[in-house]
């Protein structure tokens, strides 16, 4: 198989560039080449997608490929351009997109058929989010038809070369020991997918020459705040206390679910239903498998070690991560 990575230097295209080589494909990157190769044997084509001749080397390359892998997260724009200068020289055209593409707030098991947010164009310059990336959508689907587009709602994505940091924050928290303040309850139910449980379905996707819209993300069921928390706990070996502590408690005091407390969300609430209640059987159905939390977190912690400590942070999203002192306050630490 002969793949295009539209990227493939950071995060989820490095993973699909990985696992493409792992299966002896023929792999073939267009980045900025700002990061270094992820893999070794690659094909490297450079531009800058944000520029009036980004394309400029894919246009004059004279390469076909079974399918083009696209994860930009920002205009959708650039992913109009480039599929509809690859329309006639791939077979199949892969967005990775998000779960944020339905209208707020989808109802807890939703599906692919769920609302989609209103608004969003296929060449429009940035807006927000949701429409960007329902944009992108629009692009993929737009060149290369409904039934060569495979748009990938994926939610929230952990494991190595996380530059989101997320799960790296609580590593990181959890690695310096002594009381932690866990969001509960304990048994709160988390949907998010390995990355390279991602990549893997993706490659099937294009084998198996699938297309339309797929929520990407574990079962319901598959991991749990507890289940999470104490995997860092074990592998950083820190002797961490978990104290876990009631949703009205912490929201209470100010702090905000996702961002300062990553991954949590209260439940009950719309977040939980929007980021941790989909239903993914159709992805499941077409061969998806999930790794255990278990493995997520220590080959994240590995890869963490590896890179001295600090994750990678993407320019274009906030900090997460809770302030010291406030943990303090809530866990009633505080010294007079």
């Amino acid at each position: 198989m002969r793949l295009l990575v539209l990227g493939g230097s950071d995060f989820a295209g490095r993973a699909v560039v990985e696992a493409a080589v792992g299966r002896g494909w023929e792999v073939t990157v267009l980045n900025r080449g700002r990061l270094p190769d992820p893999v070794p044997g690659v094909r490297a084509l450079r531009g800058d997608r944000t520029a009036p001749d980004g394309l400029a080397a894919l246009a004059a390359d004279d390469g076909e490929w079974d399918a083009v892998v696209d994860t930009w997260s920002a205009a959708p724009r650039p992913v109009h351009d480039a599929a509809r200068l690859l329309r006639g020289r791939a077979g199949r055209y892969v967005y990775v997109s998000t779960c944020s593409v339905y209208a707020w707030a989808p109802p807890a098991g939703y599906t692919e058929d769920a609302p989609l947010v209103e608004g969003a164009a296929a060449d429009a310059d940035a807006t927000d989010y949701a429409r960007d990336k329902l944009g992108g959508e629009l692009a993929a689907a737009g060149a290369f038809g409904d039934d060569r587009a495979v748009l990938v709602r994926s939610g929230l994505i952990l494991g190595p070369y996380e530059n989101m940091r997320r799960l790296p924050w609580w590593l990181g928290r959890i690695a310096r020991g002594g009381p932690v303040l866990a969001p509960g309850p304990r048994d709160l139910p988390l949907q998010y997918v390995d990355v390279r449980d991602l990549a893997g379905w993706i490659l099937g996707a294009v084998e198996q020459e699938l297309s339309g819209p797929y929520n990407l993300m574990s079962p319901q069921g598959h991991a749990t705040m507890g289940s999470l928390l104490e995997a860092c706990a074990e592998v950083t070996g820190a002797g961490a206390e978990l104290r876990w502590t009631d949703p009205g408690t912490v929201l209470g005091a100010g702090i905000e679910p996702w961002t300062q407390l990553p991954v949590w969300v209260p439940p009950g609430s719309d977040m939980h239903d929007a980021l941790h209640a989909a239903d993914v059987s159709r992805a499941v159905a077409t061969g998806l498998r999930c790794r255990p939390v278990a493995e997520t977190v220590a080959d994240t912690w590995e890869w963490l070690r590896s890179v001295g400590g600090t994750a990678p942070q993407r320019p274009d999203l906030p900090p997460v991560g809770l302030d010291p002192a406030v943990e303090a306050k809530v866990l009633g630490l505080e010294r007079p």
